[in-house]
């Protein structure tokens, strides 16, 4: 997930000329409110962009940049938009941006009730603004930075641990459990970004699309299925960024053909060997994983009971977005409660065509 980042846009350098100037008049555009003021001669007065008041011709306008220089020019301000006070619209960006600063800053999240009444406005009232402005909730926007805190102290050197709690996570579960979102992979792995690894891939066509199938010299690190080469590598190179990737030669054929084999027909290559890293838990679920038969499913509550985790379910469907290794090991045969498939994240189309075709070979 990509930190969500609130900044003070500066708007004066989108009304630089008179036409954008007027344009906004016209709209009466609240946020080019405080970017400049309009002054009507026929009236002697100067108002805000938003001002409700009748329109006036365009030839009785002329703009200025700040509300005192339309009061040299001999303007007074309108007493309807009150230019030379702060309008409700500026007030309440401004305290959204305030409440930004006030959850980058602190240590941990604060609650809601804290950063409403820190900015002088109702729980409600402010929830509902601070989505309206930055496009999230205060929650997913104080999650999201505690993500990137997170990346940049890792990429500082930090170490792993060290960087959980210098960037306000309460306990490596949190993290470990938010992983795939917040990095894309394991803490540990996105910390060395596979340095030191040389890591072969090659590309296959599959009846679920377009296969890239990764090893290291130990072992497959990865099976991605996506709709093309260039996205698969890009998402291959980021995920190990200081490794020396290269395409696959004779010796990596054999492990390339071997996963695609295991796509095509199912159980066959099931003893591919695996260079997968992980947490303990995350381990734990590929192996549960593993061991459903062909042509079975079993749920995600019903994997965390098997683990030894039943109050683990959303963490175990964490682990299942979190598998590197898609179809080799199959968290396609994860799903829902209710009998629904669930999430996948090579896409839910492709899932429900696994599932079909594997519970079709496990019926004869």
């Amino acid at each position: 997930m990509s930190a969500v980042t609130m900044t003070v846009h500066d708007t004066k350098a989108d009304y630089r000329n008179a036409d954008e100037r007027w344009q906004a008049v016209i709209d009466r555009n609240p946020d080019a409110d405080g970017c400049f003021v309009y002054a009507v001669k026929t009236t002697g007065v100067y108002c805000r962009p938003s001002c409700a008041s009748r329109r006036a011709k365009r030839e009785n306008v002329e703009f200025f940049d700040v509300n005192a220089d339309a009061e040299k020019g001999g303007y007074r301000p309108c007493k309807r938009c009150r230019p030379n006070e702060m309008s409700t619209h500026q007030k309440n960006r401004l305290a959204i941006e305030k409440a930004c600063r006030i959850i980058e800053a602190a240590e941990t999240a604060p609650s809601l009730d804290e950063m409403a009444a820190e900015v002088e406005l109702s729980p409600f009232h402010f929830h509902r603004l601070f989505k309206k402005e930055t496009g999230v909730t205060p929650k997913a926007y104080a999650k999201a930075h505690r993500a990137k805190r997170f990346q940049q102290e890792l990429h500082s050197g930090e170490s792993v641990t060290g960087a959980i709690y210098a960037s306000g996570y309460q306990s490596p579960s949190r993290v470990y459990a938010d992983a795939e979102q917040t990095l894309g992979m394991a803490p540990r792995a996105f910390k060395s970004g596979g340095k030191g690894e040389t890591i072969r891939y090659g590309f296959g066509d599959t009846w679920l699309g377009t296969v890239l199938v990764a090893a290291t010299e130990r072992g497959i690190c990865a099976i991605q299925i996506g709709d093309g080469e260039d996205a698969l590598l890009f998402t291959l190179k980021s995920r190990f960024t200081k490794a020396d990737i290269a395409p696959g030669g004779a010796s990596f054929n054999a492990w390339l053909q071997a996963a695609l084999t295991l796509i095509e027909e199912g159980e066959a290559g099931c003893d591919l060997p695996l260079d997968i890293q992980g947490t303990a838990f995350q381990m734990k679920v590929w192996t549960a994983l593993k061991a459903i038969p062909l042509g079975e499913t079993a749920t995600y509550s019903e994997i965390a009971e098997r683990i030894g985790e039943p109050r683990a379910v959303r963490a175990v469907a964490n682990a299942c977005g979190a598998n590197p290794a898609a179809i080799a090991i199959p968290c396609h045969r994860a799903v829902r409660s209710d009998g629904g498939p669930g999430g996948y994240r090579w896409g839910a189309e492709k899932k429900a065509k696994l599932l079909e075709r594997e519970s079709a070979k496990g019926a004869k």
